[in-house]
């Protein structure tokens, strides 16, 4: 009994040592991964962070953007209001320049057709002072 006891308490004992030589391999594996899980986690932060900063950076930049191009549609709002506004005096002087055309070509038809009537005018006096003339010489 004895050396059954015995035995048992060696397989024991070696059993023992083999859980005891397994545990320790296992806490240094825990202490290995725990390790690479801490470095992984401050990694991560900081890529987080710097993600962050470079989103705000970046959403500050487009935000600058946004208003440079919002800042050159008002100017270009603003000029072509104007460009619209020189249009419209231009095209209001065109029409009022064309009416006054047609009244000046009016009146020079008018002065033409009076002119000429004044030439018949002229030539029928001549005619009439030529036969007067021409009675008052015979006399």
């Amino acid at each position: 009994k004895s050396k059954k006891a015995m035995v048992d308490a060696a397989r024991l004992a070696d059993e023992l040592r083999a859980e005891q030589d397994h545990v320790t391999a296992q806490a240094g594996a825990k202490k290995g991964l725990e390790s690479q899980l801490t470095d992984l986690e401050t990694r991560c932060g900081d890529a987080e962070a710097a993600a962050l900063k470079g989103g705000k950076a970046a959403m500050a930049k487009m935000e600058n953007r946004i208003r440079e191009l919002e800042s050159e549609l008002s100017s270009v709002q603003s000029r072509t209001s104007e460009n619209m506004k020189a249009f419209t005096r231009a095209e209001r002087k065109v029409k009022e320049l064309s009416f006054a055309q047609e009244e000046d070509k009016k009146n020079q038809e008018r002065m033409s057709d009076l002119a000429g009537k004044l030439q018949q005018k002229i030539k029928t006096y001549k005619t009439q002072i030529e036969e007067a003339e021409e009675i008052a010489a015979l006399n």
